[in-house]
């Protein structure tokens, strides 16, 4: 008997499906972002291949996780190049980097609530979350309850005020009253493990990791951050959430230093080319921008008419 083209295609197909359970049953199944992964024809990216890994995919048109990590007071030229952050040059290589980014104001607190609100809403200093109490729409209360902030060395949820290695004025969720509620319980420690099942989630590291001081025993701030970055990405790439493919993950820098407000901007997604660099003008909003729009939310304040980050990185 001879067989069609098309017979001898659904039997190859059936062969394969065939194949790839039985390989699914033998490793003890696995998890439903990784199939959802696979049924698209996707490969999960992996720490050492973090992106390219969907190259000539079209991205999701919505995704389900976006992580932002924010930094502290460096420069972009303090960090690029530098032989003292190895890491984050070796990631920019593997993924997107933003060469033309620039925060919004000086000193942190403005920029923290102009990337999370749409516009720095008359703050001008870092003072408390007392001095500051903000009522007003946020990337937070759009998703309601589908966020999660996780602070480094934060002892209590939503704490309000510094606290040895925490910074309040890192942590831009403890100013808004208007989702009060919900920090009591969504704004939390940062742990080994990180929980990334929110829509969105806000990392934030001590201020010995974040660039911002020189922790003990240690000559460098590049370094000791870099070597934390170097420490919570790959947890981060390594999560289910980020292997289904349907996770973005930025990585940004609150101000620079003590020259001009270019700062490092790192795109990591399974779609971003290994070694994108855009040299388009985008700012703090284009990140708030690009978060809304994958998430699927309305644009706040300034970020509606920011350039979007998603064509120049292929999320």
């Amino acid at each position: 008997m001879r067989w069609s083209r098309s017979r001898i295609h659904c039997a190859a197909v059936a062969a394969v499906a065939a194949v790839v359970g039985l390989l699914t049953m033998a490793s003890g199944g696995s998890n439903a972002d990784t199939d959802a992964a696979k049924a698209n024809g996707y490969g999960a990216p992996t720490v050492s291949a973090p992106c390219g890994v969907h190259r000539g995919r079209h991205a999701p048109e919505k995704y389900r996780h976006v992580i932002w990590i924010l930094m502290e007071n460096k420069s972009y030229f303090q960090v690029i190049g530098s032989p003292e952050a190895p890491y984050i040059n070796k990631l920019a290589r593997q993924c997107g980097l933003a060469a033309n980014y620039w925060a919004i104001a000086h000193p942190s607190l403005p920029n923290y609530i102009a990337l999370t609100s749409g516009g720095a809403q008359g703050v001008t200093d870092d003072a408390s979350p007392s001095r500051h109490r903000l009522d007003v729409p946020s990337i937070f209360s759009q998703v309601g309850v589908d966020w999660r902030s996780l602070n480094e060395s934060m002892r209590t949820n939503c704490q309000q005020t510094n606290d040895a290695l925490y910074a309040v004025r890192h942590n831009p969720a403890a100013y808004y009253t208007n989702i009060r509620h919900v920090c009591a319980t969504r704004d939390v420690p940062l742990t080994a493990h990180p929980e990334l099942d929110a829509r969105f989630t806000f990392v934030t590291p001590n201020i010995c990791h974040d660039m911002h001081s020189v922790c003990p025993g240690s000559r460098s701030e590049l370094r000791t951050g870099d070597a934390f970055l170097s420490r919570i990405v790959p947890k981060l790439v390594d999560s289910p959430e980020y292997r289904s493919g349907r996770t973005a993950i930025f990585l940004t820098w609150d101000e620079g230093g003590s020259g001009p407000n270019h700062v490092v901007t790192e795109v990591i997604a399974p779609t971003v080319v290994p070694g994108t660099r855009s040299h388009v003008r985008f700012t703090h909003y284009s990140l708030l921008h690009t978060t809304e729009e994958l998430l699927g939310v309305p644009y706040l304040g300034k970020a509606g008419t920011a350039p979007s980050m998603r064509d120049a990185f292929g999320l």
